[in-house]
């Protein structure tokens, strides 16, 4: 019997605009002129200490929370709610009481799949994932790192363009950390871009193309991974580098 095979990627004409994004909440700024393009190589990583805007970003960048002040473009178009062509993976996956296959095939009906299609498509997604054998258990039986790969399953059988991930690993131990980063490799090579957030130098090190490095709200550098690991342009990155604690 063949293998199922992922459907063809959605075509490509698009890059993800941010522009002069802010974002407050109960009279505190938590982004601030927020510009960058994204998706203009395989994997882009934000990187910042705690609470310096990084998941807020990613939220906006899909269309989950509006910004203050700003727009957020995909493929030229403002972004008002997830766009099609996006995929947003979440550090804690929320998961249906179903099993692996269950939990797939209901996000492609709510993506307006044919039911046709469904089951093929499913199956796809979790062979890639590596889940294939896995795929009539209980999704609440998995372990983390299973878990985790789901959700990217769920969200690769949709064929994203962007692929956005929070803190993907921060709940995993060193094995299954580096089990879903060869995952991710896959997917990039497979022809869709990332932008994932991470608190991992080490991870951001192994993945990234590209590093915008957030602090306080504000974007201070996007710049060539090489670049910003070995000659970061700004004192606070260099901080941030070193271990040290910003204020």
């Amino acid at each position: 019997m063949p293998t199922p095979q992922l459907p063809t990627l959605l075509p490509r004409p698009t890059l993800l605009s941010l522009d002069n994004l802010h974002y407050a909440a109960s009279g505190q700024v938590l982004v601030r002129g927020l510009t960058a393009t994204l998706g203009k190589v395989p994997c882009a990583v934000i990187l910042g200490p705690n609470g310096s805007g990084k998941t807020l970003t990613l939220r906006m960048s899909h269309g989950l929370l509006r910004p203050t002040l700003g727009e957020v473009r995909w493929g030229g178009v403002p972004v008002t709610a997830p766009p099609r062509g996006q995929a947003l993976v979440f550090q804690h996956p929320v998961l249906l009481r179903r099993n692996a296959l269950g939990n797939v095939r209901f996000a492609l009906a709510a993506a307006g799949v044919p039911r046709r299609d469904r089951k093929a498509r499913a199956e796809a997604a979790l062979e890639s994932a590596h889940l294939h054998h896995k795929s009539r258990q209980m999704a609440w039986s998995l372990s983390a790192g299973e878990q985790q790969r789901l959700a990217l399953a769920r969200a690769m059988a949709l064929a994203p363009r962007l692929l956005l991930l929070d803190e993907p690993t921060a709940a995993l131990d060193p094995a299954a950390t580096l089990a879903l980063e060869e995952h991710l490799r896959r997917i990039v090579a497979s022809g869709t871009a990332l932008i994932l957030t991470t608190h991992d130098l080490a991870q951001a090190r192994r993945l990234a193309d590209e590093v915008l490095f957030l602090h306080q709200g504000v974007l201070l550098e996007q710049t060539p991974a090489a670049t910003f690991f070995n000659h970061p342009q700004t004192g606070e990155a260099r901080a941030f580098l070193q271990g040290d604690l910003l204020t």
